[in-house]
């Protein structure tokens, strides 16, 4: 049966349209509707033939490089663990051991790692303004040394976490949705409540919410925004979330009160983040290495965010939702209430009571992320998938080369 159904996953892929070969993987909303439901189609392909032991490992050579310019566990190790699914090494690029510490530049950086290379995944989300900007660089100086016979073949670059963005996570949230609500179609028209919560920290990245917001308005949800005045996002965000949800029938509106935005939702998304001026501003002074004004901007930010600290995922909160049975997500590690802070974004009994809701959530990232380096670096996905299911090589035993099929 299992096999039947990943066979119909891959029937289903084959039919999709992507222009994902030989590119990369940045900003969600740049992508075509197509080329994402290629990505869910194939995570899902991928997670089924790994849970009924079938051999995904499509290349018997080759490198993923990963450059993480912040801290990270899920997306680290959910990266490393994709490389290895298809078959590929993975090796992490430390700036402060490389010649990027004696002024190497981004251009040269880029091609010297891609000798031999599948992927480059990169996470630099803490710069606002900067972040895509650097995985953009990456992304042109793979294409032109490939372009002009440097490299022998283009590694995509897959977008771990940007300043605007961070697909693997909201891919992963959406197949989560997917498995929690029975299929894509169940969607259209249920409530999702991406709020804000508070923090004791300041400076966390815009990229989830933007993330949420900017996708599940492409799939017919009604999506709310809400957040204390003040902590707005990146404009081109909302932009991009009002178009999507205009052309899927779907809605997209902000509101500044928690109560109103968990009101009848079906899904709650209480996360923190960082106003968007103030991120401007704490770039601004990092790049000038103005410390003490910096001191001074994260003063005032922690004083901000300490007014709002009734915006708490509470159990009053949550049973406002739909029958009081909304799906409570997070991208992870979540402010606990008296487990990882004295106060902050969700109440231990409601976190508890979902704890592994959230770890099946980000267990949907190792595969979405192997999809999108599939899609990347083969013409033909599907039937490289085909190839696996009709070898049936066992995920522990001696695994065949398809690379070359």
């Amino acid at each position: 049966m299992a096999h039947e159904e990943i066979r119909n996953l891959v029937g289903q892929l084959a039919e999709t349209s992507t222009d994902l070969y030989q590119g990369s993987f940045l900003l969600t909303w740049m992508q075509s509707e197509s080329n994402l439901k290629a990505v869910l189609l194939a995570a899902e392909a991928l997670q089924k033939m790994a849970r009924a032991g079938v051999s995904s490992k499509l290349f018997d050579t080759g490198l993923g490089i990963s450059i993480f310019r912040d801290k990270s566990t899920r997306t680290r190790y959910s990266f490393r663990a994709a490389c290895n699914m298809l078959g590929l090494m993975t090796e992490e690029l430390d700036e402060s051991t490389s010649q990027i510490s004696h002024g190497e530049t981004v251009r040269e950086t880029a091609s010297m790692i891609s000798f031999f290379s599948e992927v480059i995944g990169i996470r630099d989300d803490m710069f606002l303004g900067a972040g895509h900007k650097y995985m953009q660089e990456v992304s042109d100086s793979v294409q032109e040394s490939y372009r002009e016979g440097v490299l022998f073949q283009r590694p995509a670059v897959v977008n771990l976490q940007c300043d605007l963005d961070h697909p693997t996570q909201s891919m992963a949230d959406l197949r989560h949705l997917i498995e929690t609500c029975g299929n894509l179609e169940n969607l259209k028209g249920k409530k999702i409540a991406m709020t804000w919560a508070y923090s004791p920290s300041y400076g966390k990245p815009l990229s989830v919410p933007q993330g949420i917001i900017t996708l599940m308005s492409r799939f017919g949800m009604e999506v709310v925004l809400a957040h204390p005045e003040g902590y707005d996002l990146v404009p081109e965000t909302l932009e991009a979330a009002k178009k999507h949800a205009a052309a899927s029938g779907g809605s997209f509106s902000v509101a500044h009160s928690m109560e109103e935005a968990f009101s009848g939702a079906d899904v709650v998304y209480p996360k923190s983040w960082a106003p968007y001026k103030v991120m401007e501003k704490r770039t601004e002074l990092l790049m000038a290495r103005k410390h003490d004004e910096l001191k001074e901007l994260e003063k005032h930010a922690l004083a901000e965010n300490a007014r709002h600290k009734s915006w708490e995922c509470t159990e009053d909160l949550m049973k406002r939702t739909r029958d009081g049975k909304a799906h409570y997500m997070h991208c992870l590690p979540a402010d606990i209430t008296g487990v990882s802070c004295q106060e902050g974004e969700v109440a231990a009994s409601v976190f508890d009571r979902y704890r592994l809701a959230t770890y099946r959530e980000a267990g949907h990232k190792p595969f979405v992320i192997a999809a999108m380096i599939l899609l990347t670096r083969f013409e033909k996905p599907a039937d490289m998938l085909k190839a696996c299911l009709d070898n049936v090589v066992a995920r522990r035993g001696c695994v065949k080369s398809l690379a070359a099929r």
